[in-house]
């Protein structure tokens, strides 16, 4: 039975949960015209990828926020972080999941608990941003009732990924 838990001292070691390779397939196209952002999916050549292994410390999560682990027979199998914000908005700052675990509902349950504590605390809504070729994480936020409030098509400019744009996601509630 999955459980989730927020991130403490006694648990702490859920932070070091890495990260796993994931499948590229597509990428969202986003677009705005009168005010509304639309979006329509572009299948791209099959690559796996997978993001750096971050060095989380709780001290500095706390600082900033907090962050919730979902644990299954006590094994942390999700992730997530999240930071507050001067706009009434909590910051996902990461979501992950093992892969032995995906498409279980863990990230949902991840950001239900997060918006039941944050109820709590004066909070209005969630945000995060996605990268525009990881399309399950797209159809994730989306799926979720996520909206579209923002397209960066400048972060990787100058970087070997360039081309690639950061969608920004909110949820209120």
């Amino acid at each position: 039975m999955i459980t989730i838990e927020e991130i403490t001292h006694n648990n702490q070691q859920a932070l070091e949960l890495p990260n796993e390779p994931f499948e590229l397939f597509g990428k969202l196209v986003v677009t705005r015209s009168n005010d509304t952002w639309d979006y329509y999916e572009v299948s791209t050549k099959h690559e796996t990828m997978i993001f750096p292994d971050e060095h989380y410390q709780l001290d500095i999560i706390n600082e900033k926020g907090y962050a919730l682990g979902a644990f299954d027979d006590n094994k942390c199998v999700g992730l997530a972080i999240f930071e507050n914000n001067w706009n009434k908005y909590l910051y996902l700052s990461d979501l992950k999941v093992t892969s032995s675990h995906r498409r279980k509902n863990i990230a949902t349950m991840l950001l239900n608990t997060a918006i039941k504590i944050s109820t709590e605390h004066d909070i209005s809504g969630l945000y995060t941003i996605a990268q525009d070729n990881n399309l399950s994480a797209n159809r994730f936020y989306l799926r979720y009732g996520f909206s579209i409030g923002g397209l960066n098509t400048k972060n990787y400019h100058f970087t070997n990924q360039k081309g690639k744009y950061d969608i920004y996601y909110y949820f209120e509630f």
